[in-house]
């Protein structure tokens, strides 16, 4: 499901118009984003959780020569699926 099929799909489970619906995901994508640069946690019981985690920094392998590179620490986003969203 790409981004335009979920705002149909939220249109459609919601009763609102396919406008309010974008405009409704583009504030939760934006709220998201903003508390999780911050290092928040956003948590959605039942659905999962948002978190940023810290990779170290670690020694790869470049895939085409095979010689050894840097990869440089970083955040990523992480997520864990709650309990109603397990099959």
């Amino acid at each position: 499901m790409n981004k335009t099929e979920l705002i149909d799909a939220m249109a459609a489970g919601s009763g609102l118009t396919k406008a309010d619906a974008k405009r409704a995901l583009d504030a939760f994508i934006g709220a998201t984003t903003d508390t999780l640069k911050k290092g928040d946690k956003v948590a959605l019981v039942g659905f999962g959780s948002f978190g940023v985690a810290e990779r170290s920094a670690r020694t790869g392998r470049n895939p085409k020569t095979g010689a050894a590179i840097k990869i440089q620490a970083k955040k990523v986003v992480k997520f864990k699926a709650g309990a109603d969203l397990n099959f």
